[in-house]
């Protein structure tokens, strides 16, 4: 094993070499490095908006709860895989719609392209494309050679909606597929003991189980169930037609050519890209002139450029902070792309508690737990902000587990019906390789000053005496997490723990059981915060800032994150192969003091 990393490392260290030795072979040193990053963002010109144009919203834009940044990595990325990586928060995306309306220059909103967007930041665009067309009678236009469920959720808003002849309509329901660990960590002699508080608390059962356990089949089908009632009842009255028109689609045909999802009224036209090109270039009052080369010949801006073009600038206006959490909860300091920091959240929200310019916060909570101690260190701020300014909490996509815990404290929490949330539950895994070790002749001894001073030993099954001792501490930790949300939530810890037990809930069914108060997206939370803190103009600040050169470069070489958005990452096996990569490293993330966990099953994906 030393040897692995060993030779792993020589292998990310010849890696970085090869590639500053080919920068040296073409004339170039450290300051040309340097000079090319500089270079590349300063050759890019300020963002304008023509006259008579359509703002093009490519739905595999990466709309992200967080700061997107555009630093030398991303340059070097994009460098490399001759791509542009498109990225813009959430709270950005929302604006840019709803500047789009009142701008002149902008005639339509055109969507294209696939979304990888979790359900509740769909339906936050969704009902921002809905005001868009109410607010400004402009239309919205939708083309695509296929659609998929996530995709035609928010693109069944347009007055004009296409499908390629050639292409297909994704319409068979949502499933979850858990891939269960347990056979095979038998055979090949892997010992697997858990500590658990929660009976829902499933996140240990694909190591522990073959088949899918009772509480989690009840918790997920309730789930399942909850969102796919949500993209019934939107897409059906979008289109004028019956939820149970398309659960029958669903149950008896699931991919629909082109022409049969026009006989279904699902789309309004089958066409080619230049029949959508004709309209479009009449929108844009483009029909006389003679047509380019260049396929998308139509005044168009993008969505993350015209992002760029709206003032952020408040002058002296109240402030509103927005601080991003999001990703998995890990014990520690710094910032990396998919994961929140104990040290480096809680010094987020130190700053706004401290900062006399903003007057209220929105904490967007966008994760689905982690560490137990982490989540509590950041509880802890979340109640010392909230018991000095208005602390509204937005939940994104997830809210879950210790992603809840730290939503908990707020003085208002803010759902959509796609949001996942609840898992308020805690577990552990005490694995032990004794088994395949000694069936390869390896063996272990020890010498001990006290009787539990190996108590965290992979050579060995823990004793019935120490698992009991580590349960009372989950035990412990349990009862800490009812205390917590039950002093934020305002209501009995006895009916905390009935909706507890780890149980997943949907927004929709979280609000029901006081786990949320409003329904609504990021905006409505925006609002929430403002009346809260009796202001009536204001401008926002999205925190926390992005991460430094040096972090964003060590990032791109080394990190996963941008990595599956690269070109040869898209064929079937290399997107296998990238998730199992992801699913691997979440292990690295696995990093309490104590072994314990606040989280959501991470084998468990709603496709």
């Amino acid at each position: 094993m030393r040897d692995f990393f060993k030779y792993a490392a020589a292998s990310a260290l010849g890696t970085v070499v090869g590639l500053f030795s080919l920068v040296a072979l073409l004339g170039v040193g450290a300051l040309g490095i340097a000079g090319l990053f500089l270079n590349s963002a300063a050759s890019e010109t300020e963002p304008e908006v023509e006259k008579n144009s359509i703002l093009v919203f490519d739905l595999a834009t990466d709309i992200v709860d967080a700061v997107p940044y555009s630093g030398p990595s991303i340059v070097l990325e994009e460098t490399l895989s001759g791509s542009t990586y498109r990225a813009i928060s959430l709270h950005r995306a929302l604006a840019s719609i709803e500047a789009a309306a009142g701008d002149d220059n902008i005639k339509a909103i055109y969507l294209t392209g696939n979304t990888n967007a979790g359900f509740a930041t769909l339906k936050e665009l969704r009902m921002a494309l809905e005001k868009f067309k109410a607010d400004s009678g402009k239309p919205v236009l939708a083309n695509n050679t296929i659609w998929s469920e996530r995709d035609y959720y928010l693109a069944s808003v347009a007055d004009s909606l296409y499908l390629n002849p050639a292409g297909v309509m994704e319409l068979n329901g949502f499933q979850a597929e858990i891939q269960f660990l347990a056979g095979a960590l038998s055979k090949y002699g892997v010992g697997v003991q858990v500590l658990r508080a929660g009976r829902y608390k499933s996140a240990i059962e694909p190591f522990t189980r073959t088949n899918i356990s009772p509480e989690e089949k009840q918790q997920t089908q309730a789930l399942l169930s909850d969102l796919w009632q949500e993209f019934l009842t939107t897409t059906s009255k979008a289109r004028e037609t019956t939820p149970e028109a398309i659960q029958a689609i669903a149950e008896n045909q699931g991919l629909l050519p082109a022409e049969a999802a026009q006989a279904a009224g699902l789309i309004d036209k089958v066409a080619f890209y230049d029949d959508v090109l004709t309209e479009l270039r009449e929108l844009t009052d483009q029909t006389d002139a003679p047509w380019e080369e260049e396929e998308d010949d139509f005044t168009q801006i993008g969505l993350d450029l015209y992002s760029e073009t709206i003032a952020v600038d408040g002058g002296d206006k109240d402030t509103i902070a927005v601080v991003y959490a999001n990703g998995e909860i890990v014990d520690g300091e710094g910032s990396a792309a998919g994961l929140i920091t104990s040290d480096g959240l809680s010094d987020t929200l130190r700053q706004v508690r401290k900062d006399d310019d903003i007057q209220a916060v929105v904490l967007r909570v966008n994760s689905p737990g982690g560490s137990a101690i982490a989540s509590e260190i950041i509880a802890h701020e979340v109640e010392l902000l909230a018991a000095e300014k208005p602390v509204i909490v937005s939940m994104g996509d997830y809210a879950a587990s210790g992603g809840y815990m730290i939503a908990a404290p707020g003085d208002q929490i803010f759902a959509t019906p796609g949001t996942i949330t609840g898992s308020i539950g805690v577990y552990g895994l005490r694995l032990n390789f004794k088994e395949i070790a000694n069936r390869n002749g390896v063996t272990w001894d020890v010498i001990k000053t006290a009787k539990l001073a190996d108590i965290d030993t992979i050579s060995r099954p823990q004793s019935e005496s120490e698992l009991k001792l580590q349960q009372t501490f989950v035990n412990t930790l349990y009862d800490r997490f009812l205390t917590l949300v039950a002093a934020g939530r305002e209501i009995s810890k006895e009916n905390v723990n009935q909706v507890a037990q780890g149980r997943v809930w949907s927004g929709t069914d979280a609000a029901g059981v006081s786990l949320v108060d409003q329904m609504g997206g990021l905006n409505a939370a925006i609002e929430a915060a403002a009346a809260a803190a009796e202001i009536e103009d204001w401008q926002v600040e999205e925190l926390p800032t992005p991460p430094s050169l040096e972090e964003q470069i060590l990032d791109s070489l080394f990190g996963v994150g941008l990595a599956t958005k690269l070109p040869w990452a898209q064929d079937p096996i290399s997107q296998e192969a990238m998730k199992l990569r992801e699913e691997l490293s979440l292990l690295k993330t696995l990093n309490d003091p104590q072994g314990v966990y606040m989280r959501l099953p991470f084998t468990t994906e709603i496709e």
